[in-house]
C-alpha cells in the first residue's frame, strides 16, 4: 500500500494567459483546476505508473469536496478528514513562453480535535493494512500542527514497520530528520535552506545529501532541474541521473513525481540504478504534462531509455 499523506492539500487552477501585465487587467484563456498539493501529484502519478494508492488528508468546504472529487475521479482511494476551514487555492499561472508564476494560498488553521482525528486515522490505515506500507509524507504545513508533527508521522510510520519518504522543508523538516526517514526528497532550495549551502551541480548536491543521511535520513535525492538528479544512500555510491533536453510546460510538481517514482520503485525492488532512473523520468515526463502530476505513462516509459545514470567520482 502507498499512503500518500497530505496535511496541507490544496485545488489548483492552472491560468493560461497570452502574457501576464501586472498592475494591468488580464483575460484567461483557459482554466484547468485539479486536485493539488504535493500528496495528490504523488498519488496520480502511483496510479499511473501501476499502482493503488491511498491518499489521506484535510479537506474543508466546497474546495475540500472539489479535491476528494477529482482524486476519486482518478480512481484514487480517498480518506478526508473534514475540517472546518476552506481547504485552499493554489493558482498556477502560465504566460509567454510557458513561464510561470505561482500564487500559493496559506493553508487555513487545523484545529487540535480535528489533527487528532487525522492521527488516528493515520494510524488505523497503517495498523489494517495487510500488506506491506511506503507512507510518503509530503507538503508544508497548515497553521495549528507543531513542527514536531512530521517527525511524530514518521516514528508511528516505523511503528507499523512501514518504509517512510519525507518531502518538505524548513523547522518540520530538520526535526523530522531525528527520526530517521528512510528516504527523503527535498528541492534545491529547500535542501540549500536546510543545510545553509549553495548547490551548484551534483558535487555539492551530494555533499548536502551526505549531510542529511548523517542527521538520520537513510537515504535521499535532489533535483537539479535540467542538470539531472542526484541520489545517495547509505553504504552505497551517489549516483547522477541525467536527463534528455525537453520542452517543458511546466516544472511544477515534478519533484513529487520523481518521488512517487522513488517509491514505487522501493517497494517494487528495483536497484538504486533503475530507481534513480525511473524516478527521473517521472519528474521530467511531467514537465510536459497537461497538469501537475499528470504524466503520462508513455512518456515516462520512453524517457527511461534516454536517462543515463552513472555513479560520482
Amino acid at each position: 500500500m502507498f499512503l500518500c499523506v497530505s496535511l496541507n492539500p490544496a485545488v489548483d487552477k492552472r491560468l493560461r494567459l497570452e502574457r501576464l501585465r501586472v498592475g494591468a487587467v488580464n483575460r484567461v484563456l483557459d482554466v484547468q483546476p485539479a486536485p493539488g498539493g504535493k500528496a495528490s501529484h504523488v498519488a496520480m502519478v502511483l496510479k499511473t505508473l501501476g499502482a493503488e494508492p491511498v491518499w489521506l488528508g484535510f479537506t474543508g468546504g466546497s474546495t475540500g469536496d472539489e479535491l476528494a472529487n477529482g482524486l476519486r475521479a482518478l480512481s484514487i482511494e480517498v480518506h478526508a478528514v473534514a475540517t472546518a476551514a476552506l481547504t485552499r487555492t493554489n493558482l498556477e499561472i502560465v504566460g509567454e513562453g510557458g513561464q510561470v508564476t505561482e500564487i500559493l494560498e496559506p493553508g487555513a488553521s487545523v484545529a487540535h480535535e480535528e489533527l487528532v482525528v487525522f492521527q488516528n486515522e493515520y494510524a488505523r490505515l497503517l495498523n489494517e493494512s495487510r500488506e506491506p506500507v511506503s507512507v510518503i509524507l509530503s507538503g508544508s504545513l497548515p497553521a495549528g500542527p507543531s513542527v514536531e508533527i512530521y517527525k511524530s508521522l514518521v516514528e508511528t510510520g516505523h511503528q507499523s514497520r512501514a518504509r517512510v519518504y519525507l518531502d518538505s522543508s524548513g523547522e518540520p523538516f530538520g526535526r523530522a530528520l531525528a527520526a530517521k526517514p528512510d528516504f527523503v526528497k527535498p528541492n534545491r532550495e529547500e535542501a540549500e535552506a536546510w543545510s545553509g549551502r549553495k548547490i551548484d551541480g551534483p558535487a555539492s548536491a551530494e555533499n548536502v545529501l551526505a549531510a542529511m543521511l548523517k542527521a538520520g535520513a537513510a537515504a535521499g535525492a535532489i533535483s537539479l532541474g535540467a542538470d539531472g538528479l542526484v541520489w545517495f544512500s547509505s553504504g552505497e555510491r551517489a549516483m547522477l541521473a541525467k536527463v534528455p533536453q525537453i520542452a517543458i510546460r511546466s516544472t511544477v510538481g515534478s519533484g513529487d513525481s520523481a518521488l512517487a517514482g522513488f517509491a514505487y520503485a522501493g517497494q517494487s525492488g528495483m536497484s538504486p540504478a533503475e530507481s534513480v532512473r525511473l524516478a527521473a523520468a517521472c519528474g521530467s515526463a511531467n514537465c510536459f504534462a497537461d497538469a501537475p502530476g499528470r504524466a503520462r505513462a508513455e512518456d515516462i516509459a520512453e524517457l527511461q531509455k534516454q536517462i543515463i545514470v552513472e555513479n560520482l567520482k
